[in-house]
């Protein structure tokens, strides 16, 4: 196990060197939960700053205490209007750097547009352009959270912490469900095998993995790059070419490999946004024996109609951190429970104004984790 015990957090969180603000990038007061649940460990006040929308839905920043030859950490947790607030953190970076602030750490538990980390059609990898802007604007240092790919630190020229929720989900799993030794763990894509194997030799449970799901949003499908051209231009340029046809895939009827009947199913991930693809999970499960269904992630964004389709599916329970605000989501849906992940973020920003060693937050974490 590589939980982090909030005793002995508690125990180093001491009282912060002088020279460190604290702010909230959100004009959005729902959004600020988590920077006073931050600030409040920190035992520091809030930095004194004006964040709100123009009636022509222009951003204006206003900072209204000296930031200057100071470490600046910027907190900035994802609402709704995902674009809004990612003007809001590159205004109020750049703000603090034109007011000469020493070091601008940005805090965003949850990385936007993440799931655009890959060439997709003609699209473009927009989390490589997003990684650019926030450099670009003055940031120095990010911390985050469960990056959808890991892979999106090479994004960034700066030192980037890419923290892990799982200590505190495999907590909740021990105290909360009571009869977790008859759980497996559950992959509900081959893409999430990872995470789930991660979870189950942690717990010392087994996996199970379904595979032959519908195909989603992230796999590989047929665009205008792979059409062939007309056979008149191959013809005039390359008279004998032949190219070998590449055969198309066919995903087979969907197939739970592994044990669940009379078990409890936890199904892992780190995003849960559109449910489709949990609740096609879940029934598929409830019909091979699991008799109890949890879903667990880091980022819970349950966007359209998330939490209605959760209270009527056959899902018992979803656990999401509060990394992205989802109070409104919860009252809507009472099978939506939330992990508090304050306690992790606080002490990294701790260690990070302090000048210490941050390799105790990332203690047994594997490159699979």
């Amino acid at each position: 196990m590589f939980c982090v015990p909030s005793t002995e957090i508690g125990a180093i969180m001491n009282i912060t060197k002088g020279g460190l603000v604290l702010f909230s990038a959100n004009s959005n007061s729902s959004c600020m939960e988590l920077s006073k649940r931050i600030a409040e460990r920190l035992g520091v006040e809030m930095g004194k700053v004006q964040v709100y929308q123009e009636p022509n839905r222009e951003t204006r920043v206003q900072i209204q205490e000296s930031v200057r030859g100071k470490d600046v950490f910027i907190i900035q947790t994802v609402s709704k209007d995902v674009n809004t607030t990612i003007m809001e953190l590159l205004i109020m970076v750049y703000a603090c750097k034109t007011s000469c602030a020493k070091s601008i750490i940005g805090v965003v538990p949850y990385f936007p547009y993440s799931k655009q980390c890959k060439m997709r059609k003609r699209g473009s990898i927009v989390s490589k352009l997003l990684a650019s802007m926030m450099c670009k604007a003055g940031l120095t240092h990010l911390i985050t959270m469960d990056l959808h790919q890991k892979e999106i630190q090479g994004f960034f020229n700066i030192p980037v912490d890419n923290l892990r929720a799982s200590p505190f989900l495999l907590q909740y799993i021990q105290e909360e469900i009571p009869d977790y030794r008859n759980a497996v763990i559950v992959a509900k894509s081959p893409a999430s095998a990872k995470r789930a194997q991660s979870f189950a030799e942690r717990l010392r449970l087994g996996i199970a993995v379904i595979h032959g799901e519908a195909q989603d949003a992230e796999s590989d499908m047929v665009d205008g790059r792979h059409s062939p051209p007309t056979a008149k231009y191959v013809a005039a340029i390359h008279p004998s070419l032949e190219i070998p046809m590449l055969i198309p895939k066919e995903k087979p009827p969907i197939t739970v490999v592994g044990d669940v009947g009379g078990r409890i199913a936890i199904i892992v991930d780190d995003i849960i946004d559109d449910v489709d693809s949990f609740l096609a999970a879940a029934e598929t499960l409830k019909e091979r024996g699991a008799y109890k269904i949890f879903v667990m992630a880091t980022h819970g964004l349950l966007s359209s109609d998330a939490p209605r389709l959760i209270e009527e599916s056959a899902i018992d329970e979803v656990v999401v951190t509060n990394t992205i605000p989802h109070e409104i989501q919860k009252l809507q849906c009472p099978k939506i429970k939330t992990v508090d992940i304050s306690m992790i973020l606080s002490e990294a920003i701790r260690r990070i104004h302090n000048g210490e060693s941050m390799s105790y937050l990332f203690r047994n974490i594997g490159v699979d984790d």
